[in-house]
């Protein structure tokens, strides 16, 4: 079971606040291409694939053929009907693809809603060609510090917390054969401004697992430094990236 239930409501804000603008991940492709080694024509399952942001930008990237797999309905209405990608639904440990038969697997902001990493390890390992990397995307517990949501609302790491360390994940891989050969931060660019972020925070309170998390309270205090923050003379000085982990296995 997800930690967050996915309805209409919530995929729509998802993929309004959510989905990052292609200028924001610039990082992200130069790390995907440098891990991935991209060919055109190749397929990649996106595991947990969401309103399909990240399956559409690696298609337009470098030509590759996506699988986009999404237990949620209301999350593959969203994704949008091109023929590079194919949606399918599925999870983690169901993926509705044969042995062998992908050349990458891509799991963005996921693990932490798999309940049993390693029976998705398992199947992972079951569609993937020999050799073929997992590209993970995520938070991981006790390696947040560069989360932009944390500085604001610092109460969601009790929540980070909870999530699969970098350890557990590996160790739930490796029971299936896979092997640790990157990690790294990788910074993205989803807002332009503080003010841009706080005419969106109410919103993305729908659509984020960690923001859900927060009281009432929590969630006002950060609301309140956010727009102390943007008065001031010196908000254009502040850091508005924010960075997830990029882990890779083979």
């Amino acid at each position: 079971m997800a930690r967050t239930e996915y309805d209409r409501t919530t995929a729509a804000s998802f993929k309004a606040v959510r989905e990052i603008r292609r200028d924001g991940l610039d990082a992200w492709k130069a790390a995907i291409f440098r891990h991935l080694n991209p060919e055109p024509g190749m397929t990649v399952v996106d595991v947990g694939a969401g309103t399909g942001a990240f399956a559409a930008a690696m298609c337009d990237w470098f030509s590759v053929k996506v699988i986009a797999v999404e237990p949620a309905p209301a999350m593959r209405a969203l994704i949008a009907d091109r023929s590079d990608v194919e949606v399918r639904d599925g999870h983690a440990a169901e993926i509705p693809v044969p042995d062998g038969s992908a050349d990458a697997a891509w799991l963005s902001t996921v693990t932490h809603h798999v309940p049993d990493l390693a029976a998705a390890a398992r199947e992972i390992r079951r569609v993937l060609r020999p050799g073929a990397p997992v590209l993970i995307r995520n938070a991981f517990a006790g390696r947040y510090e560069r989360l932009r949501i944390v500085r604001w609302f610092p109460e969601v790491t009790r929540v980070l917390d909870t999530y699969p360390s970098v350890e557990q994940t590996c160790r739930a891989f490796e029971e299936a054969g896979f092997t640790q050969t990157a990690l790294e931060p990788v910074p993205q660019a989803d807002i332009r401004s503080l003010s841009e972020f706080l005419d969106r925070v109410d919103t993305l309170r729908t659509a984020d697992t960690l923001m859900r998390s927060l009281t009432d309270a929590e969630f006002e205090r950060g609301k309140n430094r956010i727009r102390e923050a943007a008065a001031r003379e010196d908000a254009q000085d502040v850091d508005l990236t924010s960075a997830l982990d990029l882990l890779v296995l083979r």
